[in-house]
C-alpha cells in the first residue's frame, strides 16, 4: 500500500515479492506435471492401443523404434519394433551376433517373445537375404524350419510347409547325417540359399515377432 507520500511501504513490497515467488513455483510445478504426463502418454499409450499384439515382446524391451505403418491410410499410423530389430511389412526381425545350436536358438527367440523366423514369401526371403549381408560379416542363420521325421518339414509356428514356396540350395535338403534344422547359407546367392544342417552345430539365428501397431 502507498503511504501518504506516494511511496509503497516495505511490507507491501515484501508481499509482492512473496506472491511473485509463489507464482513462479506454481508455474514450475505445473510445467513439470505436464512434462510427466506427456512422457507417460508417449510410453504407455502406444502399447495400450496395441493390446492385440503379443505382450511377451513388449515386456522384454524398453526402447522401441517406430515408423509409418504400411499400408498407409489406416486408423493406426505407426509400427514399432524393439531398438536394434529390423522391420519388414508387419514383422520385426532380430539377427543375432552370437551363435547357438538349433534348440538353443529356438529357446532364445521364444524367451524374447518371438520365434525363429517363418518365411512366407519371396519378398520376405529377399529382405532377409539382404539383411544377412550387412556388417558385421556372419555365416549361416537358423530359421524356423525343422524336420520332425525323414522328409517331413514343418515351421515352428505350425504354418504348413509348402515345397513350392521353399528356397533350398541346389541339391538340398539332402537329409544326410541327421540334418534336420535349416539355415540361410550366407555365401550362397539368394533367393535359393537354404541348407539343412545338423542340430548340434552352432550358428547365428533370426528371430521374428509381430510389429507393435500404434
Amino acid at each position: 500500500m502507498m503511504n501518504g507520500q506516494g511511496r509503497v511501504s516495505p511490507g507491501t513490497v515484501a508481499e509482492i515479492r512473496s506472491f511473485s515467488s509463489l507464482n513462479i513455483w506454481v508455474f514450475l510445478i505445473f510445467a513439470l506435471a505436464i512434462k510427466a504426463a506427456l512422457v507417460t502418454i508417449c510410453l504407455v499409450v502406444p502399447f495400450w492401443h496395441s493390446s492385440d499384439q503379443p505382450r511377451a515382446l513388449q515386456q522384454q524391451f524398453s526402447e522401441w523404434k517406430c515408423d509409418s505403418a504400411e499400408p498407409q491410410g489406416t486408423d493406426r499410423g505407426w509400427m514399432c519394433c524393439p531398438e536394434g530389430w529390423r522391420r519388414f511389412q508387419r514383422s520385426c526381425y532380430f539377427l543375432s551376433l552370437d551363435t547357438m545350436n538349433c534348440a538353443e536358438s529356438e529357446q532364445n527367440c521364444t524367451g524374447m517373445g518371438s520365434q525363429l523366423v517363418v518365411i512366407n514369401s519371396k519378398a520376405e526371403q529377399d529382405f532377409l537375404s539382404e539383411q544377412i549381408k550387412q556388417s558385421p560379416p556372419r555365416q549361416n542363420f537358423y530359421i524356423g524350419l525343422i524336420e520332425e521325421k525323414e522328409g517331413e518339414w514343418h515351421w515352428v509356428d505350425k504354418t504348413p510347409y509348402d515345397v513350392t514356396a521353399a528356397f533350398w540350395r541346389e541339391g538340398e535338403p539332402n537329409n544326410k547325417n541327421n540334418e534336420n534344422c535349416t539355415v540361410i547359407h550366407v555365401p550362397t546367392q539368394p533367393p535359393n540359399n537354404w541348407n539343412d544342417v545338423r542340430a548340434y552345430l552352432e550358428y547365428h539365428r533370426i528371430c521374428e515377432a509381430a510389429a507393435v501397431i500404434v
